[in-house]
């Protein structure tokens, strides 16, 4: 049998593209103006799957959709880090004073600072603090971002573990064989293949639905365990994961016990505390449809999504109208 470290340095090359579905619609004044293709899957707690469309067994990039298992590697290694810290270690942070305090203060911890952050230097993801960030004279840093609280929580592993900080984001380094380890458990499959994400980490292709059985595992695991206190983390500190602004942060605020992260290429997961899982990605990395095929399979999955208009963007809603985002056939 092939281990995780054997495929990690011989990758198998995914075949062919993914056989996505129209999952969101743009209508203007009735007729359909664009279609946004994509695949959506929902696991009861047991991880059967109870519905999908598209292909959700197809190797896929989760990008930032994978953070809370890189968190629960960080640990299972012994990082040690306060319900904040981890919250962060798990986050796509939105630059904001809070984030960038508390991915300081990982850093501090262990004796090291900004500089010594392997990701690159950024300006803050949130519109808002990006534009006070610019109107102030600053520009991009490390620390802002929105991988750097990631980054810091990897380096404090390093430091506790012994290990050369220097490799860190090396596939070969101890730190990312075992964040592998951790998605061959968590997922129920290896790898399928290894790319460097845009923060410079190993990216580690899975399906989306090994990725939602991921992190219903996580959001149902047993007290006691790395993965539960990766879902208390994100429980308790919601903005710290994305952002004041932000509607993951909105989702988790407003469904008791969700655990839900957002990725590039308009990736979502969510989970809720039973363990039942969603899982959506848009293949055009087309962001405006993330959120209602999202609201659509969590409704799918017994959330009563109505009860969050209050809390989620006006455009972003599904409408049955002649005009703005719809849900295609093979989500409504």
């Amino acid at each position: 049998m092939t281990s995780t470290v054997d495929q990690l340095r011989h990758p198998a090359v995914p075949a062919g593209s993914p056989a996505h579905v129209p999952l969101v619609e743009l209508r203007r004044d009735g007729m359909v103006e664009g279609v946004h293709h994509g695949s959506a899957v929902v696991l009861s707690p047991t991880g059967d799957v109870v519905f999908a469309a598209g292909d959700v067994e197809a190797p896929f990039y989760p990008r930032s959709a994978a953070k809370p298992l890189q968190a629960a590697t960080l640990v299972r290694l012994g990082a040690d880090l306060a319900a904040d810290q981890l919250a962060l270690a798990g986050a796509s942070h939105s630059g904001e004073q809070v984030h960038l305090d508390t991915a300081r203060a990982v850093l501090a911890s262990v004796g090291l600072a900004e500089d010594d952050l392997g990701n690159p230097a950024d300006l803050p993801y949130d519109a808002a603090e990006r534009t006070a960030w610019i109107a102030s004279g600053r520009g991009p840093r490390k620390l802002a971002h929105n991988c750097s609280g990631k980054h810091a929580a990897m380096l404090r592993t390093c430091v506790l573990n012994g290990w050369a900080r220097e490799e860190y984001l090396s596939p070969q380094h101890p730190l990312q064989l075992a964040v592998a380890e951790t998605v061959t458990a968590l997922t129920g499959q290896p790898p399928a293949h290894v790319a460097v994400d845009g923060c410079g980490a190993p990216l580690f292709a899975v399906s989306l639905r090994g990725l939602a059985r991921a992190v219903g595992h996580i959001a149902s695991a047993p007290p006691g365990t790395p993965e539960q206190a990766v879902a208390a983390a994100y429980r308790s500190h919601p903005e710290l994961v994305a952002g004041s602004r932000r509607d993951t942060t909105a989702l988790m605020r407003a469904v008791p016990g969700l655990v839900a992260k957002d990725g590039f290429e308009a990736v979502q997961v969510a989970a809720l505390p039973d363990g039942t899982a969603v899982a959506v990605k848009i293949a055009d990395g087309g962001d405006r449809a993330r959120l209602p095929a999202t609201l659509a399979v969590l409704r799918r999955a017994g959330v009563d999504v109505d009860a969050l208009r209050p809390h989620l963007p006006t455009a972003a809603w599904p409408t049955n109208g002649r005009d703005g985002l719809a849900l295609a056939a093979s989500l409504a």
